[in-house]
């Protein structure tokens, strides 16, 4: 293992570095070998593998129809900016999202702004899902976003959060519905097909 005072002396970060101490600074300053995911939580870098095909599939696909959206749609202009596998800069942690949307900001957004939605797709396994539903759910509310998207293929749903008050307020989208934000007008999220996008890798 390294340790924080060691970073400065290294040129790239990797799988190796895994759990090592880091401040948000220093995550911020350093290079590291593609191919792998890095977070930054609770002061330790977390080094994991890309996403599978059954992630990213679905994503592309929602990244196709987003961009048909604001290219094709008369009120499509709302949405700024949408990129995969995006870090989202939090104020003591650094984040990996999926997917990341900016809305309503008419111009591009800046490096670390936070986005208005963010999409994650659930991995198998407790510890993702705890910390999809839980650890990212708070981070990100609090951190200004908007909405929260999570498209669960082993529940069939999607999860929306979003801020309400103190409190967080979820909408749950079955498998055969669609789900409209009002930060998109006019845009649906077809759940269904995702989650279709997904299965067909497992088969």
């Amino acid at each position: 293992m390294l340790d924080a005072a060691r970073v400065t002396s290294i040129a790239i970060l990797g799988p190796g570095s895994s759990g090592i101490g880091l401040s948000p600074r220093e995550f911020d300053q350093a290079d590291f070998e593609e191919g792998w995911r890095y977070e930054l939580i609770h002061g330790v870098l977390v080094v994991s593998p890309s996403p599978l095909e059954t992630e990213r599939d679905p994503n592309e696909e929602l990244g196709f129809l987003l961009r048909l959206y604001q290219r094709e749609h008369p009120q499509g202009g709302v949405l700024d900016k949408t990129l995969p596998e995006q870090t989202v800069f939090l104020k003591k942690a650094r984040r990996r999202a999926d997917r990341v949307l900016w809305i309503g900001l008419g111009r591009l957004p800046a490096k670390k702004e936070i986005p208005t939605i963010v999409v994650e797709f659930v991995s198998e396994g407790k510890r993702s899902w705890r910390r999809d539903y839980l650890e990212k759910r708070d981070e990100y509310l609090a951190a200004g976003v908007k909405e929260y998207w999570i498209f669960d293929r082993f529940d069939r749903q999607l999860t929306v959060y979003s801020r309400a008050g103190k409190r967080s307020r979820r909408v749950l989208v079955r498998e055969k519905e669609m789900y409209s934000s009002l930060l998109l007008p006019g845009f649906e999220v077809p759940v269904a097909r995702l989650l279709e996008l997904a299965d067909s890798w497992e088969k």
